[in-house]
């Protein structure tokens, strides 16, 4: 079968397959709670759409925990995330767009582009592995690098790690990291941290200018560790 001729999916359930997959990488099921979340819909309307996805296969469902995504499932979900992420980085890249603007763009233009157009993009990239965002882009295969696990509060004082990837979804946030410095690839020494509300101060290696991080932001910075 030609890789490039796929069944259609509608953009709810690929809204749906992408969500699951995103909450369920680091680990775990995705309950009904985080994935309305995640989606931005009310809770009572997931039970019919997680019934839907279990009979096209898409889903199997872990009592009492939620549901995770079968092999098809997962297939069909990275195929949505290659899409999104190989969107945002022709659109910083190629078209001027803003780290804080793609994501918006790209949540619109990914239901709609063929694969022709999105495999045309990454060669004009020449194949990228990561978007702007630090995340790593699917092959067109469906390989995909494991996921960072560690994130910006799980690191102590004065620790020295490399910032690898930022949750992509809030532009104020983003537009928070851009100007304090603290994007994908820059070093960052942790100073301090707050027992009280877990308030984190870092300095990007080089400089001395203080950056405070909230406890909330933190969790959205995902790091390595850098042996000193």
């Amino acid at each position: 079968m030609d890789n490039n001729v796929k069944i259609q999916l509608s953009p709810s359930v690929e809204d749906y397959l992408k969500g699951i997959y995103t909450i369920t990488e680091r680990g775990g099921t995705a309950s009904t709670s985080a994935l309305a979340q995640a989606i931005g819909v009310q809770p009572a309307s997931i039970t019919g759409m997680i019934k839907r996805l279990a009979n096209l296969g898409y889903v199997e469902h872990i009592p009492y925990k939620g549901v995770q995504l079968t092999e098809n499932g997962s297939a069909e979900a990275l195929r949505v995330i290659r899409r999104h992420r190989i969107l945002e980085t022709y659109l910083q890249e190629q078209l001027g767009y803003t780290w804080t603007e793609v994501h918006q763009e790209a949540e619109l233009l990914e239901h709609t582009v063929s694969n022709k157009l999105i495999s045309r993009m990454a060669r004009v990239l020449n194949n990228p592995t990561h978007d702007p965002h630090g995340a790593p882009i699917p092959t067109a295969s469906g390989d995909i690098p494991k996921a960072h696990f560690l994130t910006l509060l799980d690191v102590e004082p004065n620790d020295l790690i490399r910032i690898e990837e930022v949750q992509d979804e809030d532009p104020v946030r983003l537009q928070y990291l851009e100007e304090s410095g603290l994007t994908p690839g820059v070093l960052v020494k942790i100073m301090k941290r707050n027992s009280f509300d877990q308030m984190t101060t870092v300095t990007v290696l080089g400089s001395e200018i203080p950056t405070a991080v909230s406890r909330e932001l933190a969790r959205d910075v995902f790091v390595s560790k850098i042996q000193e």
